[in-house]
């Protein structure tokens, strides 16, 4: 990294750095230097402030400030320094307005295939071709409308258009609202916080944002350092950086070891002076957020000034990819081994919307288009029978002549059938698909808020359905993230839970209460909870908490202790620090002596121990056999159970024999043992069984933890991750980068490969091992099919593993702001079982859409079957434009509300997950298709042909023109009606189950859109008239249409007798873009690994290539629509083309074309699936 950041500075332009340098607005630094003097950490940065300013107080006369008097609260000054170094904001991402998020949902091909529809129907309505009917043209009869049909022609495209209209502002208002939602949560802690500064040699609490480069800080214990900074003078100053760096240990600071304080890191101990040396985008959360897009916009806004220092970031990171491997690897977590790609992958990510299409997205794309192609070939085939027809009856069977004067009315009688065609086209493409997936998933976003997610991107939620591996993190998600003692030794007896208070003497309660209360910081306390039912908050160390917790489980209280002997009172205090591993603090008794309590690790506590306690309260001798005794039997077990064990002590020092405070070692020796505790940070009690429940769904869990492998496998084991007898890895960070690198320390795929699919703990790892575990995983080519990752995670640096994964879950209590920045939901409550419910509502999305489709594809089958051969038999459509565009409205519209509405059971995590390549539509539903889809035409033709004689009415075919609707079609629209109501709750099922009404009730908008479309209906019938082309029926007739309309649930039955396995010839369709089918996202992934300098050149050449693609991507689509049996052609070519792809981009991983390659038969549903040659 230091050499990064020292390149920052080379790479600018010579004259202008030059210029900067002496009148950097008059002070000493420039923005660059300062940016890359912060990316140095420890030694190197210590020898840079050493080289270039002398030392710390150098720096701050040439940034113009005093270490101890601070800056002049001079608002001129304080400005000047904003303009230079930029304020201490990071701006958030702009929101997308209203009209963008319209723009975006108008971008659906289902959509625009409609729209498309639409606007052709509604221009040929208003058509009036001229010309009045000649003798001589001869009086065609054909396709003959009434005056009806002809006024509500335009309704057919209105309709159409209204209903596009519908689903593009349902889509809109539902991501709008989401992010207003997800602004309101990030209730920024910016405006709230403030920092103590030194201004005038006065201290100041300013807010966080007025802070300037140059300002001088106080830092103490718990704070949230707003900004970077070089440490003047410390004492004991301990930071947690793992918000950065991942590392769980904290770092000591010191102003002659390692003086570097980054933003966002918290102060854990002790307190200090900084100089600010970095705010806003330019401190290292800034740089961060940047890269995840967050600061994009004030990058461009930024001028000239800002465009040198980008160059300084994008020379850094050139060089960065230059480096080999292995310097890489000890660069900053952010910039791991594939650091500067990594970087730059993420710049460019954070330059596009997160808008990759979600599996079901793409099946239903493509679904569509293949339906919408079938339906065009039905409508085409309509009006070329139609156009046929016309032509031979007019001038082959009468023999005609074509006239001059008769071509306007011969083109109004083809502009009718091609009108007839165009309602073909409408009823066969499922308008309803978009709204039904809008629906379902905003229906499911809403509960799902009440089950503790908040869902930021709307696929997130349906991705979640095909998950088939969680990495989780441990602490807080796994685990309670509050330290309770669970265990402990008390007087010669070992407690595997907390003790009665009776049990216990009084003397040792009394010795072991004083102890804690007394021996811990002051500022260490357990306060009530904020609401009812939440536990008791834990303010400062977690240790000491858990001690203090202890004290209250033995019904005793600390306050009353540490009132009576107040801080102040305390003789002498050894603070806690790393090399003593323990705390000691001596108080004076009454009688004139001293009494010491001793607190810290065991195994150090121990061995300075000469006596114990026993049962009674005595002393007994404490040797060197006794304690090797109590390490095997009570410490080892305590650790094998993933425990912290800590020794509890004390001295007693007689007036007379005043020891010499200052040899410690002296003073904290020949100790009595009070107590040793075990410690641990416990399993949430719900986790296990949510563990249990992921598993038996097919989804494997692994805990990726930065935690030592004792522990996360003890806590692996209690959650149930790990069980008894099997075979698992439970690696350390350095043992699986060991695996996966070869010899130059670059990541193989292969390597990863052997070991992800056993691997379930990874401890002590950092942020970059995750974010690669995470990539190998998604990357692997091992399974029959890709997996589908997600991945929890809280702190800055997990930012890009949460990107990276399919979803991305971000702590909402715990997290920081750059992971909920970077994932797809929010757990609100930080619980592991609320995945659970993400993976349930998921998977509850899918099956909802597939009930849709079921049902929709009947009713679309049929209206296209009967409205093309009504068309082509009686030249003229049965069921009437309007009616069908109530047939639409149901089967659209009202059913996607129906079934996208059926609320989760938990029966959906007993199956295994779906997969990205499994068919929406699978057999049993295809049996379910064609199967009501033959008693409907039954019905529907048998009525059309005979249904007068059935009935005893008028016959309605082939009546003449602007005759009032009859009965007998009446009849036939009703029947439909009826039949697809009854379908309807036969779609509620699409596993083949026999109970259909199972569950029904629970579903109340499904039981009010079944009875209200049936009240609606009656009042169509009865009234509608004209308009709707009915004509009202008898309760009799009726009676009829409902009997057959209850068919459908007894043909139902019949249907789920049939064994689909049987039906062999039955095909899946709606599969997802195969493999082979690289989707734009990807083939951008793969030209982000073509070199800098072919990228330029290559681009025109992809493009055409990737036309290419597509072109013969829907030229297969088309000939699988047909079923030609023969793909094997198909995917020869699609293999020449892939090779050719290959050649031209040149990819720098052969892996991507292998995958293609490998794949393409199963895609191209090559039933063998013997490889290509």
């Amino acid at each position: 990294m230091g050499d990064m950041a020292n390149s920052s500075i080379e790479f600018h332009p010579k004259p202008q750095q030059q210029r900067e340098a002496p009148h950097a607005g008059g002070f000493g630094c420039t923005l660059a230097e300062l940016r890359s003097l912060m990316e140095l950490r420890g030694a190197e940065a210590l020898q840079k402030v050493q080289e270039t300013y002398g030392d710390v107080s150098g720096l701050c006369r040439r940034l113009k400030t005093s270490p101890t008097e601070g800056l002049a609260d001079n608002a001129n000054d304080l400005e000047k320094r904003r303009q230079i170094y930029g304020q201490n904001f990071i701006p958030p991402k702009q929101p997308k307005t209203f009209m963008q998020l319209v723009w975006e949902a108008l971008q659906d091909v289902t959509l625009i295939i409609l729209e498309v529809a639409a606007i052709v129907s509604l221009g040929l309505s208003f058509y009036a071709p001229p010309g009045e009917e000649s003798e001589a043209c001869g009086n065609v009869s054909a396709g003959a409308e009434d005056e009806g049909e002809a006024e509500a022609g335009w309704i057919e495209g209105a309709a159409i258009l209204l209903s596009v209209i519908c689903v593009v502002l349902v889509t809109a208002f539902n991501d709008w609202s989401k992010e207003k939602q997800f602004r309101g949560l990030q209730s920024r802690i910016e405006q709230e916080q403030k920092f103590t500064v030194i201004r005038n040699g006065q201290l100041l609490q300013v807010p966080v944002a007025t802070l300037v480069v140059g300002d001088i800080a106080q830092v103490k214990y718990g704070d949230l350092l707003p900004a970077d900074g070089v440490l003047i003078q410390g004492n004991d100053l301990k930071i947690d950086e793992s918000s950065l760096t991942g590392e769980s240990d904290h770092v000591r600071k010191s102003a002659d070891k390692d003086p570097m304080l980054l933003s966002g890191t918290h102060v854990m101990e002790g307190s200090g002076r900084m100089v600010v040396t970095a705010v806003g985008v330019n401190s290292q959360t800034g740089i961060i957020f940047t890269l995840l897009g967050a600061g994009g916009e004030e990058e461009e806004k930024k001028d000239k000034k800002g465009k040198q220092q980008d160059g300084a970031m994008e020379s850094s990171q050139t060089k960065a990819k230059k480096q080999d491997g292995a310097v890489a690897m000890e660069m900053q977590p952010l910039k791991s081994a594939e650091g500067g790609e990594m970087e730059e992958r993420e710049k460019k990510k954070a330059s596009v919307p997160k808008k990759e299409k979600s599996v079901l997205q793409g099946k239903l794309t493509k679904l569509a288009v293949q339906i919408g192609k079938a339906g065009l070939v039905m409508s085409a085939i309509t009006v070329i029978i139609l156009v046929l027809y016309f032509v031979i009856e007019n001038f082959v069977v009468e023999g005609r002549v074509w006239l001059a004067e008769c071509t306007p009315v011969y083109v109004q009688y083809f502009v009718k059938f091609f009108i007839i065609g165009v309602t073909v086209l409408v009823v066969a493409v499922p308008e309803g698909l978009p709204l039904a997936v809008t629906i379902s998933l905003a229906y499911s976003v809403k509960k799902m808020m009440k089950d503790n997610n908040l869902v930021r991107h709307l696929d997130a939620c349906e991705t979640m359905g095909n998950a088939t591996a969680i990495c989780s993190d441990k602490t807080g998600t796994l685990t309670t993230n509050r330290m309770t003692v669970v265990q402990s030794y008390l007087g010669d007896t070992h407690y595997k839970e907390i003790p009665a208070p009776s049990a216990l003497t009084p003397k040792i309660l009394d010795l072991l209460v004083h102890a804690i209360s007394i021996n811990s910081a002051y500022t260490t306390k357990i306060l009530p909870p904020e609401k009812e039912g939440a536990l008791p908050r834990q303010v400062g160390n977690k240790t000491e908490c858990a001690l203090l917790g202890f004290v209250l489980d033995l019904k005793r209280d600390f306050q009353p202790v540490r009132e009576q002997i107040p801080e102040d009172k305390l003789y002498k205090v050894y603070t806690f620090n790393s090399v003593r591993k323990s705390m000691s603090t001596v108080i004076r008794m009454p009688d004139g002596g001293f009494r010491l309590f001793s607190k810290g690790a065991s195994e150090i506590l121990l061995k300075k121990c000469t006596n114990i306690l026993n049962s009674n309260g005595e002393l007994r001798n404490f040797r060197p056999r006794d304690r090797d005794d109590m390490v095997k039997k009570i410490i080892e077990p305590m650790a094998c159970d993933g425990l912290r064990t800590i020794c509890i002590a004390y001295r007693d020092f007689s007036a007379s024999q005043e020891p010499d405070w200052e040899n410690e070692n002296e003073v904290v020796g020949d100790l009595t043992c009070i107590a040793v505790v075990g410690i641990e940070d416990p399993v949430r009690p719900e986790v296990p069984e949510a563990i249990r429940k992921c598993q038996r769904a097919g989804i494997t869990v692994r805990m990726v933890t930065g935690d030592n492998i004792n522990t996360a496998r003890a806590i692996a084991a209690k959650c149930g991750i790990i069980q008894p007898g099997e075979d698992f890895l439970c690696l350390e960070g350095k043992e699986f980068n060991r695996r996966i690198r070869n010899e130059k320390g670059e990541i193989e795929q292969d390597r990863l490969d052997k070991v992800w699919p056993k691997l379930r703990v990874l401890a002590r790892s950092s942020p970059t091992d995750k974010h690669t575990l995470v990539k190998g995983i998604i990357d692997s080519t091992t399974g029959e099919q890709r997996q589908v990752v997600a991945v929890t995670g809280d702190g800055t640096n997990d930012g890009p593993a949460l990107k990276k994964a399919d979803v991305g879950f971000a702590m909402g209590i715990a997290g920081t702001d750059v992971a909920k920045e970077a994932s797809d939901i929010i757990l609100t409550d930080d619980n592991f079982t609320s995945i659970v419910k993400a993976v349930m509502w998921g998977r509850n999305v899918y099956d909802s859409i597939s009930k849709f489709l079921q049902f929709q594809l009947t009713v679309n089958v049929v209206a296209v079957i009967v409205a093309f051969t009504g068309a082509c038999i009686t030249q003229d459509s049965p069921l009437k434009a309007v009616q069908m565009l109530w047939v639409n409205l149901i089967m659209d519209t009202f059913a996607s509300l129906a079934l996208a509405t059926e609320p989760p059971t938990e029966s959906l995590l007993l199956r295994k997950p779906y997969g990205r390549d499994k068919p929406l539509i699978s057999r049993t539903m295809m049996k379910n298709i064609l199967g009501h889809a033959v008693y409907q035409l039954t019905i529907i033709f048998t009525l059309l042909f005979v249904g007068e004689l059935f009935f005893d009415i008028d016959c309605g075919r082939n009546a003449p023109l602007h005759s009032p609707p009859s009965e007998h079609y009446t009849i036939i629209f009703n029947t439909f009606v009826m039949m697809q109501l009854f379908n309807e709750i036969n779609a509620r099922k699409i596993h083949g189950e026999r109970n259909v009404f199972h569950g029904i009730f629970g579903n109340p908008i499904f039981c009010s859109i079944v009875l209200g479309t049936f009240a609606i209906q009656i009042v169509i019938v009865q009234f509608g008239g004209k308009p709707f082309s009915c004509s009202p029926l008898s309760t009799e007739q009726w009676l009829w249409c409902l009997f057959v309309g209850v068919g459908e649930l007894v043909w139902g039955q019949v249907i789920a007798t049939i064994p689909t396995s049987q039906l062999k010839c039955l095909k899946e369709a709606g599969h997802g873009p195969g493999k082979d089918e690289m989707t734009d996202e990807e083939l951008a992934e793969g030209e982000e690994e073509i070199d800098h300098a072919e990228r330029e050149l290559r681009r025109g050449q992809i493009l055409w290539f990737r036309g290419l693609n597509r072109i013969q991507t829907q030229m297969e689509v088309v000939s699988t629509f047909k079923r030609s049996g023969s793909f094997q052609g198909a995917v020869r070519r699609r293999s020449s083309v892939l090779s050719q792809l290959h050649d031209v981009t040149n990819l720098s991983t052969p892996t991507h074309v292998i995958l293609s390659a490998a794949n393409l038969t199963s895609a191209a549903g090559n039933p063998s699936g013997e490889s290509i040659p």
